[in-house]
């Protein structure tokens, strides 16, 4: 009798908890939403693909910086001094324009007054020739091409993401109605056979084996609407959501086969490929760059100058224009080493590309053999539900007529259970590995 009452009471325990469990379902906001408007929420809203679109942003102004190799740079400026430095002095005096006779006296040359002078000056540089400016242009350029890979990379990872969660959410909707049905199931089979041990026509222990599977897969439909909520929450969360909504989704179901299924190759258009492709080529252009600094550069440089004893006064005017060239013939070496050091970075990630595209072709050849295996699955467990099915139906049969023991169509009933679930699984092994092979094969256009 303590046994008897022992399991009843992880019975009512389990049923609690499965009430419990579908209150909550209940009380959480619940939505339909399909899987292309799940993409189209994450693509928009997702904070990695927002981050990438930052980077962006950064890599274009870096870009815009460099306008400045080319356009003129413009100063403007006002400064006052007062000087009884001899030199300086009569420097004042001159550009002011007011020399005079008095002026050459030995006597106010070696021991001038406070001396003042006020002065505008408009100075203008113009960069002329600089070859290495130039190719640090075109590599900022590459620059500005690689994070706008990088972000269409992102956006299709990020696909792959939301359509493995949306396949995870209708995984475990199928899991909730495999395990209702399987409890409804259950729960006959417990009412049948407390019936009948009521009536004594069978053992004690039938009728706990009946208690332990009801509790049992009361048990499992508990976590499995927990699972649904848990899959709901990260789906909101790659879409940027809030949590707490409930998502519904559409039937899981086995994709078509089309082209895509076929063996194929990765292309060097992906957006991942190109984007390191365009890291090799802004750092060749860096190079170049370095290289191109052995070479004289070649710059304009003007002023216009306003001075006189008076703040508010502009006397005197004058400019001064001019043309520089500068070599830097010797610098210790430095450029050169700076040379040497850019050519490994830049062979380095030559050696990554060819890894990268090694391992994506590795990739590809498993998911494509993954893909065969789970359709390959699919028609077998369809087919074992067929003969599970039929079984437990005949063992249901002679278990109304007493020819079996409970044992027997509660094993029948958890087997069927067992196949419904690993039919669910295998459609989404197959569908999950569909959306990996179109992440693997995706291409951009250049």
């Amino acid at each position: 009798m303590s046994i008897q009452i022992h399991f009843k009471v992880k019975i009512f325990i389990a049923a609690i908890l499965v009430s419990h469990a579908t209150k909550a379902l209940a009380q959480d906001s619940t939505k339909y939403i399909s899987l292309d408007e799940a993409i189209a929420a994450a693509v928009n809203n997702n904070r990695d693909v927002q981050l990438a679109k930052l980077d962006e942003r950064i890599a274009a102004a870096n870009y815009k910086q460099t306008e400045a190799f080319f356009l003129p740079q413009v100063g403007i400026s006002y400064s006052g001094m007062n000087t009884n430095n001899p030199l300086n002095a009569f420097g004042f005096k001159l550009q002011q324009r007011s020399v005079t006779q008095n002026d050459f006296d030995p006597s106010l040359l070696n021991k001038p007054g406070a001396t003042t002078d006020f002065a505008g000056k408009l100075e203008v540089q113009q960069p002329l020739i600089n070859m290495d400016m130039l190719y640090q242009r075109k590599a900022a350029a590459k620059q500005t091409a690689l994070y706008q890979y990088k972000t269409q990379r992102t956006k299709e990872y990020l696909t792959f993401e939301v359509q493995k969660a949306y396949l995870q959410l209708q995984l475990a909707y199928d899991a909730v109605k495999v395990l209702e049905e399987a409890l409804q199931t259950a729960r006959l089979v417990y009412t049948f056979t407390n019936n009948h041990y009521k009536q004594g026509l069978i053992q004690k222990s039938d009728l706990l084996n009946a208690e332990v599977q009801v509790s049992t897969v009361e048990t499992n439909l508990a976590k499995a609407n927990s699972h649904i909520r848990n899959a709901s929450d990260y789906l909101g969360l790659l879409m940027g959501r809030e949590g707490g909504m409930l998502y519904k989704t559409d039937k899981a179901i086995q994709a078509e086969n089309t082209a895509a299924d076929s063996m194929n190759r990765i292309a060097n258009s992906r957006a991942d490929f190109l984007a390191m492709e365009k890291a090799i080529e802004a750092t060749d252009l860096a190079i170049k760059s370095k290289k191109m600094s052995y070479y004289p550069k070649l710059n304009a440089f003007g002023s216009y100058q306003l001075h006189d004893n008076n703040p508010l006064g502009f006397g005197a005017g004058a400019y001064l224009l001019g043309i520089q060239v500068t070599w830097d013939i010797f610098k210790g070496n430095s450029t050169k080493n700076a040379i040497a050091t850019q050519q490994t970075e830049r062979n380095k990630l030559s050696a990554e590309l060819n890894k990268q595209k090694e391992q994506s072709q590795l990739a590809l050849n498993t998911a494509y053999r993954d893909l065969a295996d789970a359709r390959y699955e699919i028609k077998r467990q369809q087919v074992s539900i067929e003969q599970a099915a039929e079984a437990l139906q005949i063992l249901q049969n002679r278990f109304q007529q007493g020819l079996v023991n409970t044992t027997d169509i509660l094993q029948a009933s958890t087997l069927l259970s067992q196949q419904k679930f690993a039919l669910a699984q295998a459609v989404f092994s197959f569908n999950t590995t569909r959306a990996y092979l179109q992440l693997l094969t995706a291409s951009t256009n250049k």
